[in-house]
């Protein structure tokens, strides 16, 4: 989207944004209200001339917060441009200073004077006390911020920026600013205490000390030492889990979309499973299964005459844990990739005299690379924020994320301690990244052009063909057997005391009854699941919109600035959720951004915490597509919004429905960083489920979590309907008695479309 010549005095885009910035300056409240963001009693208390409930121009009319004042001669600064088009320099110039300084000063105001008065000293000093205060920001400053920012975008959009088009500029500054505030500053909040010692000054020398310490990057174990370094046990953790994950999820979307495997439905379900089960269930089946009085243990150890031992506390049964848990993550992003591979280059390769080996290992696999560089990122990503697996199996091999954990919130109590553990993770994850980008280097993989593909995908050799069958098999059935103890878990009366079966877990947790006033639901886990399921559909779109969006700029755009820009979409994911979850209540605790206790705050933490998979999801994914197909749309008169929404977003659609399961599943389970957001009005389904684990009821935890289980398998197929897959045109061949047909299904965005039969004798 570009700016059109108008006969207008004023672009109506610019009016537009003057109007928002005019509604929430003059009409909406500026401040929170204490009834939440969707409470709207503020209508029939005294408003708009209640202080609590004003808009911004009430409250500069009646003196009592003049500095929101200037906000409004800023608003009001666009109309110079009137009778002026967007050729003119004085148009982006006069966009840029307004934008900036309307966005700055809100800023500025916002964090300078708080609950006391000013925040800081040197204010107090220049000014003297100011003798009043100020809350939360609210509706009033959300959309006037808002207007500032797109002012801004319009502006340097005017001046040329990525060739004047506006909905890219517009889009870059949404995805900067978002991230910035909900990414970064609660992070460099968190990480300003890096530096703080006890008594709360600050020591370099107490931060080298702690950086560089022994306790971290130990290497007694290679010495005949007890351990290594909590550093480097959770970097070969990260690197083991990585690689397994890449090569399960590799041969599960392979068996899927390249053998012909009849349920490839079943399979798919069987392959989600581990990621939509609260980590610590996982953990606790593994344990039931393979600890010392485990089921697993005590068979073999009665038919082998071994002494049973607990090797399943460590790195062995947190490799276990976390593959499965995270194999399912490396097969959605990689079955996308893997069904964009175009079957004629394997055709011409097969025509060129190549075996199906050859085909495989020089065509198929080197265009699979993006998917399976992005795989082993998320898979390291994941393993080194992962808190629920450490917590219950890591025994004595220390990891970062849980020494975080008991940093914050154990006997010592070292916020500054907690801020390092964080950075030297940070540091592993951004040494993964690079390392990344070296592996793909600057080749092409493109595969999806604008020119007919009706290719056949030729077959995988007959030995790998069985060697993934085998893996999978056997992946799967542990699969299975897992999660057939986590059922009959749920059935059991009291684990390791009463075996006996019983549905008295169900009923505590999910009883309903009628009353006079109708249903009601009496079970203790109703609030907190009705609670997850509402934030959990809110955050999911919005965190695979602004997912893919990112993709598409950082696949499609170039602008300064980019590496950097990808780098803080990915940030967020390699910090743990433990770390998240207490920069967000540093942050949001107060003013200007008062969001604990809400449920905003949770809705936030889901989608800034998940969306580097849609990101990473939609990146490997539009590798594959020709930048022709948009030049293509623009040619024929498309702007770059119809652009990305009628022709890139329908090609996307396996990374959408990867976006979506992943943001939609991660809410549901999520467990180290609501621990610390929930309150008594937003209580979630995870921390309710550890409240029982820590009452030592665990029927109804596993009960609990076997109920998530089924609910979230019924929300995913539903999505999978919803979203639907794209079809970028295969042929299939069909034995008919008359000889033989090959039957080809071309679908364009936009357009109608069916099959095409076309047919030959036999």
């Amino acid at each position: 989207m570009r700016f059109r010549q108008t006969r207008g005095p004023l672009e109506p885009i610019v009016v537009l944004w003057m109007a928002i910035g005019w509604v929430g300056f003059a009409l909406l409240p500026w401040y929170g209200i204490e009834d939440g963001f969707f409470g709207f009693s503020w209508l029939f208390d005294d408003y708009p001339f209640d202080s609590k409930f004003a808009p911004a121009l009430v409250l500069a009319l009646k003196g009592e917060k003049l500095w929101l004042a200037l906000l409004g001669f800023l608003l009001a600064a666009p109309l110079l441009l009137w009778g002026r088009n967007k050729s003119d320099p004085f148009f982006g110039r006069l966009l840029v200073i307004v934008g900036a300084t309307g966005f700055g000063w809100l800023l500025f105001q916002g964090f300078a004077i708080g609950l006391h008065g000013w925040q800081f000293s040197w204010l107090t000093s220049l000014f003297g006390d100011l003798g009043d205060r100020q809350f939360g920001m609210g509706y009033g400053a959300l959309l006037v911020s808002g207007a500032f920012l797109f002012l801004l975008t319009l502006g340097i959009a005017a001046r040329g920026a990525v060739g004047g088009d506006v909905f890219v500029v517009s889009s870059i500054g949404f995805v900067v600013a978002v991230v910035s505030i909900f990414i970064f500053m609660p992070i460099l909040m968190m990480l300003a205490n890096a530096m703080q010692t006890d008594d709360g000054g600050y020591s370099l020398v107490a931060f080298l000390a702690k950086l560089f310490s022994s306790r971290l990057w130990s290497l007694d174990c290679l010495a005949g030492g007890s351990r290594c370094g909590v550093a480097w046990n959770s970097l070969l953790l990260a690197v083991l889990v990585g690689l397994l994950t890449m090569f399960l999820g590799l041969v599960f979307a392979l068996v899927v979309t390249r053998t012909g495997f009849r349920y490839g439905k079943l399979l798919r379900a069987l392959t989600v499973l581990p990621i939509i089960t609260p980590a610590f269930v996982i953990g606790l089946a593994i344990i039931l299964l393979f600890g010392l009085s485990g089921a697993v243990t005590q068979s073999v150890a009665g038919v082998f005459g071994i002494q049973p031992t607990r090797w399943v506390y460590g790195l062995p049964g947190l490799l276990i844990a976390q593959v499965l848990a995270f194999t399912p993550i490396a097969f959605l992003v990689l079955i996308g990739v893997v069904e964009g591979v175009s079957p004629s280059m394997e055709e011409a390769s097969q025509t060129l005299r190549a075996s199906r080996w050859q085909t495989f290992w020089t065509v198929s696999l080197p265009l699979m690379r993006p998917g399976l560089a992005n795989a082993f990122l998320l898979g390291f990503i994941e393993s080194m924020a992962d808190f629920g697996n450490p917590l219950v199996l890591s025994g004595n091999y220390d990891v970062l994320s849980t020494e975080i954990f008991f940093a914050i919130v154990g006997a010592q109590n070292d916020a500054a301690l907690a801020a390092i553990l964080a950075l030297v993770l940070l540091g592993f994850t951004l040494g993964a990244f690079y390392a990344q980008r070296f592996w793909i280097g600057r080749r092409s993989y493109t595969t999806v052009t604008g020119k007919g593909d009706a290719g056949v995908h030729p077959r995988l050799p007959d030995g790998l063909t069985r060697a993934l069958y085998v893996i999978a098999g056997l992946w799967t059935a542990f699969t299975v057997l897992v999660y057939a103890v986590i059922f009959y878990g749920s059935f059991v009366r009291l684990w390791g005391v009463d075996q006996s079966l019983t549905l008295q877990h169900y009923k505590k947790a999910f009883a309903v009854s009628w009353n006079e006033f109708g249903i009601h639901w009496s079970g203790s886990a109703w609030s907190s699941f009705w609670t997850t399921m509402e934030i959990a559909l809110i955050s999911a779109p919005l965190t695979a919109g602004i997912g893919l969006l990112t993709a598409y700029l950082l696949v499609r755009q170039n602008f300064r600035g980019k590496n950097a820009f990808e780098f803080a979409t990915m940030l967020s994911f390699a910090i743990p959720g433990t770390v998240i979850g207490v920069s967000y209540i540093i942050a949001f605790n107060v003013p200007p951004i008062e969001l604990t206790g809400t449920g905003i705050i949770l809705v936030l933490s889901f989608i800034f915490r998940n969306m580097p998979v849609g990101v990473r999801a939609g990146v490997a994914s539009m590798s594959q597509i020709d930048r022709s197909l948009d030049e293509s749309s623009l040619t024929l008169g498309a702007n770059s919004w119809q652009t990305f929404r009628r022709v890139i977003l329908p090609l996307l659609r396996s990374a959408m429905l990867a976006a979506l399961v992943y943001s939609f599943v991660r809410a549901m389970t999520a467990i180290s960083a609501v621990i610390f957001l929930v309150s008594a009005r937003y209580d979630l389904s995870t921390s309710y489920i550890v409240g029982r684990v820590e009452n030592n009821e665990y029927g109804i935890a596993i009960a609990y979590s076997t109920v998530l289980i089924v609910v979230m398998l019924m929300v995913i197929g539903l999505m999978q309907l919803v979203v639907g897959s794209r079809n970028i045109g295969r042929r299939g061949i069909q034995k008919g008695d008359g000889g033989w047909s090959v039957r080809t299904n071309v679908s364009l965005p936009g357009t109608a479309s069916g099959p095409t039969t076309i047919a030959g004798a036999g």
